[in-house]
């Protein structure tokens, strides 16, 4: 596994890469994590949808940085973190390696801001650290049965491709420019949103060794972000909803959420999709405490 710490093509003025190196035998498993952080204020943590990074939430840190220190990590195995073999993406793996970022930085008064399944992973890690985090803001949280594939026919396509058996591990490592882009786009409400740049980003860093591996087991784990929406009314923070009035979600899976935490602030944004922090990073800047 090689050691350098390589660097995304996309840089935030003001914000630095780091590196938690894993420090227990539990944190070998989940590799070295690598986050971006900079800004000013009390900490607000960001975590990213499926299949992105850190760079996700780059519009968004640009309307914030001046009232937070931002915190924006590289779910294990994507990104830039590292991509250890055979280890897990279900949600409970995943929520270790976001409270590893919050306990090893000592991070108090926390915001937990995260998209799909970071929407998920942000409201777990609130119930599991009450003590640590002051608020979390779900948007578009990745919690019902379907989620990608309801985007369109050719997502349906690819990502049933990639999850069956002999076939799969072949098909989650070719990722066509066209393919990828029009797959991403399917959760947009405004297409254009989906920046050239960030595109090449994403291609190149699907292009790490093994990295079609943890994008095939991240898909095969998504059934356990549903189980964990069971966490949900631990959460004793105060939680605000986000969600796209296009989003994947269907109207009863955000009445489901609505009744199940009936404190929760709720806010949809009309005319957007899934990805609301490329299309509409203005909202969650407005709506952040």
């Amino acid at each position: 596994m090689p050691l350098s710490h390589p660097e995304s093509g996309i840089k935030i003025p003001g914000f630095e890469s780091h590196f938690l190196e894993p420090a227990s035998p539990g944190e070998r498993g989940q590799g070295r994590l690598r986050y971006i952080a900079g800004g000013s204020g009390a900490p607000l943590v960001m975590l990213h949808t499926v299949r992105t990074q850190a760079e996700h939430f780059r519009h968004l840190i640009g309307r914030v940085q001046d009232r937070y220190t931002v915190y924006a990590l590289d779910l294990p195995g994507m990104g830039y973190s590292q991509i250890v073999p055979g280890a897990s993406y279900d949600e409970p793996a995943m929520r270790a390696a976001v409270k590893r970022l919050l306990t090893r930085l000592d991070l108090r008064d926390v915001t937990l801001l995260g998209e799909s399944m970071g929407a998920v992973l942000a409201m777990t890690t609130a119930a599991d650290l009450p003590d640590r985090v002051r608020a979390v803001m779900a948007i578009n949280p990745y919690d019902y049965p379907g989620g990608i594939m309801r985007s369109s026919v050719l997502a349906r396509f690819i990502i049933s491709g990639v999850l069956a058996p002999g076939i799969g591990p072949i098909l989650a490592g070719v990722e066509p420019r066209p393919i990828m882009g029009a797959v991403l786009r399917g959760g947009l409400g405004d297409r254009t949103a989906l920046r050239d740049d960030y595109l090449d980003e994403l291609l190149a860093v699907g292009r790490r060794p093994d990295y079609s591996i943890v994008a095939r087991s991240v898909y095969a784990s998504l059934p356990s972000y549903i189980a964990a929406r069971a966490r949900y009314v631990d959460v004793k923070a105060p939680i605000h909803l986000v969600y796209g009035e296009k989003d994947w979600s269907r109207a009863s899976d955000r009445q489901a959420n609505q009744r199940l935490l009936p404190a929760a602030t709720f806010t949809q944004v009309s005319e957007a999709g899934h990805f609301i922090v490329l299309e509409r990073p203005d909202v969650p800047a407005k709506l952040l405490p």
